[in-house]
């Protein structure tokens, strides 16, 4: 009986080391695809904090929580799953879906830079004009949902070609583990963002002059960062739209484009090594925004001319 116990406890311990070399496994494949998606998290943080923009400091926490709720709906109830059963039974489906979503954004960013420069005027605006803030608030959270739908489904497969040779069960939980720590840190640091100036009117009544000096800076520096974000966040739509199209034809065989992009950034790195790798990102983040550029003004044109 006693050996026979000591062979039940090795067999337990084999299965836990099996377990744990397993979750090993689960959490390196994530960690990694988290980098691969880093790029698009930053664009998701850079979007968010303006659908919080004219709101009662009360609510915006709590719209920030809805967001975020959605966001996390987005990616496990719709997108795990259907990425999933795409990838075993349609693999052929997930690029041109991809390409769909990154048009949208072109479409998005391109409306923002016709109204910024005056070729246009904010629809969207004059509508939440007539609206309460109750309507108002449904429809900035509806339509904060929509583009982080696009911008999560593009952090889900670039997670899921990470683990791609790995078992549907592993992809499902490597794609869990990435949704909800990409979701708790894009709407974290989206929270702290917005309730900044809060934070900086706290520090400015302490007593000492340092803490109340930067708080004081804290308040001031909000609007400026609020419309930095607001470029960030239109540049983001249009070079993640733009790179979304990019490497999608490479998909379709067209790489042509791709390869260019690459030759002119990794050229224009080595022309300058002490920050070549950084040379190279710009350079092709802003090759994919002049893409996104002329795709969302293809398809604004085409959108205006069927309103009229």
């Amino acid at each position: 009986m006693a050996s026979g116990l000591v062979a039940l406890l090795d067999d337990i311990a084999g299965i836990t080391k099996l377990a744990a070399a397993s979750l090993d496994d689960i959490g390196a494949a994530a960690g990694k695809a988290g980098t691969k998606a880093a790029g698009v998290v930053v664009d998701d943080a850079a979007v968010t904090p303006n659908y919080v923009v004219g709101f009662s400091p009360d609510r915006e926490l709590p719209i920030i929580a809805r967001i975020a709720k959605g966001s996390l709906r987005n990616k496990l109830v719709f997108i795990l799953p259907v990425a999933l059963a795409l990838s075993a039974f349609a693999p052929w489906a997930l690029n041109p879906l991809l390409m769909i979503g990154g048009t949208y954004l072109c479409f998005e960013g391109a409306e923002k830079l016709l109204e910024a420069f005056g070729g246009g005027h904010d629809q969207a605006a004059e509508a939440e004009a007539t609206l309460d803030s109750k309507a108002l608030e449904e429809q900035k959270v509806g339509g904060a949902i929509r583009t982080d739908f696009i911008l999560s489904a593009e952090i889900m497969v670039i997670a899921l070609n990470e683990v791609a040779s790995g078992t549907i069960w592993n992809q499902a939980i490597v794609l869990a583990v990435v949704g909800v720590l990409i979701t708790i840190a894009v709407y974290g640091a989206v929270a702290l963002i917005v309730k900044m100036d809060d934070i900086g009117l706290y520090l400015s009544r302490k007593p000492s002059s340092g803490v109340a000096m930067f708080g004081r800076g804290l308040v001031k520096g909000m609007p400026i960062l609020m419309k930095a974000l607001s470029i960030i966040g239109t540049a983001a739509m249009l070079w993640v739209g733009g790179g979304i199209i990019l490497h999608g034809l490479e998909g379709f065989g067209v790489s042509g484009p791709a390869h260019v992009v690459h030759d002119w950034a990794v050229a224009a790195g080595a022309a300058v090594p002490a920050v070549g790798g950084a040379v190279e990102w710009i350079v092709s983040a802003a090759a994919a925004g002049v893409l996104g550029v002329v795709v969302g003004a293809v398809v604004v044109a085409v959108v205006h001319r069927f309103k009229h």
